[in-house]
């Protein structure tokens, strides 16, 4: 069997998850191909192979590649527009449309009712992780159509702990895009208030600088906050690499911090847990599928800083209780999105549907 999945930019939870797929599924025989519609930093992730991954957006390419490839199925995340372009270049096989995050609520609301007169005549099936608020939304919007809704994976073999040495200092760290579903606003205040309760602490920010849109906003209040001195910015770090950073926060006696207003999934949340880096987030729903509070990470309400910092104040200096978070965060990422599982499902999927 033959696969495409499409998505507009290979960068962040999008590229890892396809990327992370992929390798779930290509042993039990599905040969599964990937169409980027433009370049992006997660290009870097993959070993490059011109037979399986594409990067365009022209219509007589894309045609080429359907033609050529003959595909029993194609997934496309999110461009709802896909839809009815595979239709009109001459694709005539079932059509899965993804969602695994569309920002906030409302946003995700307008999304998907705008999407209705592409998604109703060319999709032949909905896909979404499991999180509260797509499914609420998907079932409300899409009555009619077939639903899977299922975890998402991670290869936590090779994507786990690695012992590195520690940190001169504890570590904070933080994942995302500067824009506003990601929230980096709350974060520079949490920080803020943080390290004025305990002062030794260091900031690592991961980011894609190539699609940062609020980025010299950002600069301008972390200039404003006088923190350019504790913040070290890591742009564009190749994926496998994480695993050695995450690790080092966790062995520093740091924390994850994540502020993202709506997830749908929350991979470096996810990444994190399994190579034991304890995680302090938002109640941004798709943790949910993976942090329970006190259990697996730390919770704390929207727009609570105050909540926030006092989690994060709890985790450092509750050792007992930092050291049974971290170890059944592992399990959890171990146990509930193991690639195999993840393949079973999909799998399942494409039986009903191909």
């Amino acid at each position: 069997m033959k696969i495409l999945f499409i998505y507009i930019v290979p960068s962040g939870g999008m590229e890892t998850l396809n990327r992370e797929r992929c390798k779930s599924l290509q042993p039990h025989g599905v040969d599964c191909h990937l169409l980027y519609l433009v370049d992006g930093s997660g290009l870097q992730n993959f070993q490059m192979n011109s037979r399986t991954i594409f990067v365009t957006n022209e219509d007589d390419e894309i045609r080429m590649i359907l033609d050529r490839e003959q595909y029993d199925c194609i997934t496309v995340s999110s461009d709802y527009l896909m839809l009815e372009r595979l239709r009109g270049l001459g694709y005539r096989g079932p059509i899965i449309y993804e969602a695994q995050g569309l920002g906030s609520y409302s946003a995700a609301r307008a999304f998907l009712h705008d999407a209705k007169i592409y998604i109703e005549p060319h999709a032949a099936a909905l896909l979404y992780p499991n999180t509260t608020h797509l499914k609420s939304l998907f079932t409300e919007i899409y009555p009619g159509k077939k639903h899977y809704c299922f975890d998402n994976c991670l290869d936590t073999e090779n994507f786990s702990y690695r012992s590195l040495g520690f940190s001169s200092l504890p570590i904070i760290g933080w994942v995302g895009r500067i824009e506003s579903n990601k929230n980096w606003q709350m974060f520079l205040d949490i920080v803020t208030k943080f390290t004025r309760l305990v002062p030794d602490y260091k900031i690592w920010l991961f980011e894609d600088d190539q699609i940062s849109p609020e980025k010299e906003l950002f600069k301008s209040r972390v200039e404003q906050l006088k923190l350019n001195s504790r913040i070290e910015s890591f742009a564009n770090v190749p994926h496998h690499q994480m695993a050695d950073y995450y690790s080092m926060i966790g062995d520093s006696g740091g924390f994850l911090c994540s502020t993202s207003v709506m997830e749908g999934f929350g991979y470096a949340v996810l990444e994190a847990m399994s190579c034991r880096c304890p995680v302090v987030t938002s109640d941004s729903d798709g943790v949910r599928s993976f942090v329970t509070h006190n259990l697996t990470g730390k919770l704390f309400a929207q727009q609570d800083v105050n909540g926030a910092v006092a989690e994060a104040f709890d985790l450092v200096c509750n050792l007992s209780l930092r050291e049974f978070i971290r170890t059944r965060a592992i399990t959890r990422a171990r146990e509930q999105f193991s690639p195999q599982l993840y393949a079973n499902r999909f799998l399942s999927m494409l039986k009903d549907l191909v």
